[in-house]
């Protein structure tokens, strides 16, 4: 039994609190390249670890191929053919042989690769566990503020940014701030999983709606759109699918309290709450509220539609 092995497994599984099978996975790969730099000549390895034992086998491997270009690491189908008919490309070849010592060279080389493995794995936890997040809303505490963007600290090793344009106007953060934003992309980079967040979207106006709104949750009120401009003002279109439910006025909430603390989350941002129509015309006539709109004329083929007001109503059509 190989102790060293086992107890370097478990160590690093508790440090890192990631899976004992990524860990084995990195020894076997640090075993490996330790074992490629006693061959002068370029050479595929493979190692085999007992998870129970830790005791480890060593194998020299071929890769199958119609024609060899790589003469140390490939072998023709044929030839692998004449000790294994079942072999095909893409198949290895494989000859056992002597295994490396676990010893301080070994282990510092291991140590290397292992760092390297841990971090590809925690990189892939993250995304792994972020991934299915996308599109809502997470909490994070400021860990870093620079003038382009901010680091939010979400905890379990996982960090995120806010781009300078996913920000409100005006909106400043000191380090130990908690923040709520969107969780808009996931990408695993080679520095790092990158977990973009924002403020500035429609899909976070959206989403603090369905947190306020439990019938929206409930898909008995659906937000069929929404348009802001960030910090100052914002609609939301809204239907219901139980005509006994005021869509309009159960977003707005009692004495305004629903709708007023999704603004205040907003930075004050100015919100309308619009009826949804499939009409095109009539949703763009609820939508100029409280303007009237004197008359619509629809381009069907442009997909424009030009709007007239009374010039007493140009200013409430066009807002502030």
């Amino acid at each position: 039994m190989n102790k060293e092995i086992l107890a370097v497994v478990e160590a690093v599984s508790n440090e890192k609190s990631l899976p004992r099978e990524k860990i084995f996975e990195a020894l076997e790969s640090a075993l490996a390249t330790a074992t490629k730099k006693k061959y002068e000549q370029e050479i595929d390895v493979r190692v085999s670890i007992d998870r129970r034992s830790g005791d480890f086998d060593t194998f020299r491997r071929w890769l199958v191929v119609e024609e060899v270009t790589q003469p140390t690491r490939e072998i023709t189908l044929e030839a692998a053919r004449y000790e294994d008919e079942s072999m095909n490309p893409g198949d290895f070849v494989e000859d056992q042989i002597e295994s490396v010592t676990f010893d301080r060279i070994t282990t510092q080389t291991a140590k290397q690769v292992i760092v390297q493995k841990v971090r590809e794995a925690e990189r892939a936890m993250v995304v792994d566990q972020f991934r299915e997040h996308e599109g809502e809303i997470i909490t994070g505490v400021v860990k870093k503020v620079n003038r382009d963007n901010i680091t939010l600290d979400l905890g379990s090793n996982a960090e995120a940014v806010i781009l300078r344009e996913d920000m409100l106007p005006r909106e400043n953060f000191r380090p130990g701030d908690r923040i709520r934003g969107v969780l808009y992309a996931v990408r695993p980079e080679a520095r790092g999983a990158q977990l973009f967040v924002t403020r500035s979207k429609p899909e976070m106006l959206i989403e603090l709606f369905r947190i306020e709104v439990p019938e929206i949750g409930e898909e008995v009120l659906e937000i069929k759109a929404a348009a802001r401009d960030p910090g100052s003002r914002a609609k939301i279109a809204v239907k219901t699918n139980d005509k006994r439910i005021d869509p309009v006025g159960a977003c707005v909430g009692m004495r305004g309290a629903r709708v007023q603390a999704v603004s205040t989350e907003l930075g004050g941002e100015r919100i309308d709450i619009v009826l949804w129509d499939d009409n095109p015309a009539q949703f763009v006539i609820n939508a100029m509220a409280p303007a009237d709109v004197a008359s619509i004329v629809v381009d069907e083929d442009k997909h424009t539609m030009d709007i007239a007001v009374e010039a007493g109503n140009l200013a409430q059509a066009i807002g502030p």
